[in-house]
């Protein structure tokens, strides 16, 4: 049982143990923090809802299903049942009638055997059925554009609800057969009903059509239920995809303005309400304006003719204006990113504005911004405005065109007053869809540049490429190797880090200095996996980064930034970040170690202190011991610590030093600082500049070097 649970490296995970356990029967090996990270847990656990994501980065589908036990599948077996209290077991076999089955309990691991009755009294009555994903390999000869289509993000969770589509497709077409029975059962009441004095038949047929006009009624309510429904759908997944592939973007890829960037996200909204009930009803009615028009055709086809050259104005002229309004909204797109990225620089910069002055200036370009943005949206909804007024011109004046022709027909007896009257009731009928799509078309530029901006986020690389598996390394050594190292950030010419070879051995204690723009944080940043080198290769333990999870690499290293970054919520929440499920004693400890105590001591709101937004509530000193706790809380076997005390005072910084030398001890420790005092708890120094390591070697040596001023290459 021990075997088994260590071997999938889940401690509480019931359903992520079960999935990484179907996973191996398979052959595919992940490891649980690959399996989890970046998705919503509950308490460090795998939710049921979140499942099938989970179980899609196996390379597995999983369909949930409410069914009893005595109606499981055994051919699909096995399958994951999740029972009550949060526990999950997997169905191994079953006997013919279902009678008993073969189970295995997690995360244990514990197999065993239960009658049906005993296991119903723990099943929540959900199952899932998991499968390995058909996947095909270099060999397969590619259609074209079938693979995009396929897997295309977006249109892939639009086909997962082609059932309620088909359904929105069958109410469509049967309230559209609907719209005939006013017009019918107009015309005959004036055609034979009033003539014949046919009160009988009167009754008969006012019955049929109210029961019809219920139905119609029903029919609405339910497509614009089953759209709604499939919209709401589609939006949650595909808010939680984008969200996803947001967090696990790679460094290189982040836009240079992120207030820019998240305008860019939001534009998913002009998405959202194009799939809307309105939008997909107008969609889904256009294909009956033909059976309309040939209806009226029937009744008399000169009537029909005035309808069909309506229709292609409101079209062409909808055409024509959209051409227009794509060029407004692109300018409107831009202005609208520039002006957001404005007010996220103005409200992070707020201090600095106020110190020096510049509110004014900042002023100034955010007014300028909003004029330009008001004028240009302001002539996108006159041209918007422009398209409903037109098409309810041309309605009215198809209707008196159609009138005028009808009495005409009338009057020659080729026309009965009755069919006059059904004529005009569908072409209202035949011209309301062709307005909808209309003043979609004038939506549709916003819409289509909204996915544009999407398809740059989600085509972007990410951190974990799909398809790639990791032997799992839950405890790494500590050793650190560059070979060869380069690096470049976006858009900049001169290189960061250039020829650099460095082997940290594990368990060495290593600091490293140089003046500030040498490259020292990029350093460490690389060997976070934060960026990837340009050049040359970065080793863990002797194995290249890319072989180690990101997340489990991440779970290895004790981390404090240069620039520190806290989340709004407690001190208590920014410092368990990453370890929900510490202990008091780690928390306790770590508090102590940081230096904070004295903060969360003399406040009535200890470690539930809020910090503010980005830590705006405490100072430097102080967010850099929440930094330092959150770091030393898990006894990780690397610390990389950049500037660790640049903001604490003496006494402060002593009382760190001592608890960095006792926290480091057998651990590998890369420390860069400008304080001396830290350098006691090195033995090896690194000295670096514009990008390149100048010195290498014993710290005495090193620092005698300095002093002497003739620097070199110092072998270790």
């Amino acid at each position: 049982m021990t075997q088994a649970s260590s071997s999938i490296g889940v401690a509480d995970d019931p359903l992520s143990a079960s999935l990484l356990w179907l996973a191996q029967q398979h052959g595919v090996s992940l490891t649980r923090d690959a399996l989890t990270s970046g998705l919503p847990l509950q308490q460090g656990r795998l939710l049921p809802s979140v499942l099938p994501r989970a179980a899609a980065r196996l390379g597995m589908s999983a369909q949930a299903v409410q069914q009893p036990l005595a109606r499981l599948n055994r051919a699909l077996l096995p399958c994951i049942l999740v029972l009550a209290d949060q526990r999950a077991c997997i169905v191994l076999d079953a006997d013919a009638d279902l009678a008993t089955l073969r189970l295995l309990m997690m995360p244990e691991a514990v197999e065993l055997q239960l009658p049906r009755a005993e296991l119903e009294a723990q099943y929540s009555g959900m199952a899932f059925y998991c499968r390995p994903r058909f996947v095909l390999d270099e060999r397969a000869n590619p259609v074209p554009g079938s693979q995009a289509a396929q897997g295309h993000w977006f249109w892939q969770v639009i086909r997962q609800n082609r059932g309620l589509y088909r359904d929105v497709l069958v109410a469509a077409l049967v309230i559209n057969l609907f719209a005939l029975s006013m017009p019918l059962f107009t015309m005959n009441v004036y055609d034979r009903v009033v003539p014949n004095m046919a009160i009988d038949t009167l009754w008969v047929l006012g019955l049929g059509v109210f029961i019809i006009i219920t139905g119609d009624l029903i029919l609405r309510l339910l497509r614009s239920w089953f759209v709604d429904v499939a919209a709401n759908r589609a939006d949650l997944q595909l808010s939680a995809q984008i969200m996803e592939r947001l967090l696990g973007q790679r460094l290189e890829a982040k836009p240079a303005s992120v207030g820019s960037f998240a305008s860019n996200v939001q534009s998913f909204e002009s998405v959202r309400s194009f799939m809307g009930s309105m939008s997909v009803s107008a969609l889904i009615d256009l294909p009956f304006f033909v059976l309309f028009v040939v209806i009226i055709g029937v009744l008399a086809w000169p009537m029909a003719i005035p309808v069909v050259v309506g229709a292609a104005l409101v079209i062409g002229y909808a055409l024509a204006v959209e051409a227009r309004m794509r060029q407004m909204a692109d300018l409107v797109s831009q202005a609208s990113s520039q002006r957001n990225a404005s007010l996220i620089e103005n409200l992070t910069a707020a201090e600095t504005l106020r110190s020096f002055n510049a509110t004014s200036r900042a002023q100034s370009v955010w007014e300028r911004a909003t004029e330009f943005v008001s004028g240009c949206a302001a002539q996108l909804r006159l041209l918007g405005a422009s398209v409903g007024s037109v098409a309810m011109w041309t309605q009215q004046t198809v209707s008196v065109v159609l009138m005028i022709i009808g009495v005409y027909l009338v009057i020659d007896g080729n026309l009965s007053q009755g069919g006059l009257i059904a004529a005009y009731m569908l072409s209202s009928r035949a011209m309301a869809p062709i307005s909808q799509t209309a003043a979609l078309l004038t939506q549709y530029h916003s819409a289509a540049m909204a996915m544009q901006s999407l398809e740059s986020l989600m085509a972007s690389p990410q951190e974990r490429a799909p398809g790639t598996s990791q032997v799992s390394h839950p405890r790494l050594r500590g050793e650190i190797e560059l070979r060869d190292v380069g690096f470049s950030y976006p858009n900049e010419q001169r290189p960061a880090l250039q020829g650099i070879n460095l082997r940290i051995k594990a368990g060495e204690r290593v600091a490293i200095v140089g003046r500030a723009g040498s490259g020292k944080s990029t350093l460490e940043k690389l060997i976070m996996g934060l960026y990837q080198p340009s050049a040359g290769q970065v080793l863990i333990d002797g194995l290249h980064q890319g072989q180690i999870d990101i997340a489990e690499l991440r779970r290895n290293i004790g981390y404090v930034p240069q620039e520190i970054q806290l989340l709004h919520g407690s001190v208590y929440d920014n410092i368990i970040l990453g370890v929900p499920d510490a202990s008091r004693e780690q928390l306790l400890a770590a508090v102590n170690d940081a230096g904070l105590a004295a903060l969360v001591g003399e406040r009535a709101e200890g470690l539930g202190l809020p910090v503010g937004e980005n830590g705006g509530r405490l100072s430097g000193g102080q967010r850099q011991t929440v930094a330092l706790a959150r770091a030393l809380i898990e006894d990780r076997p690397i610390l990389l610590l950049d500037e660790p005390t640049s903001a604490l005072d003496s006494t402060l910084e002593n009382h760190v030093v001592q608890s960095l030398a006792r926290c480091s001890v057998g651990k590998t420790l890369l420390l860069i600082t400008h304080r001396n005092s830290l350098l006691d708890l090195v033995d090896r120094l690194v000295v670096m500049d514009q990008g390149r390591i100048v010195a290498d070697g014993p710290k005495v040596e090193v620092l005698k070097a300095l002093a002497g001023g003739s620097l070199r290459k110092v072998s270790p």
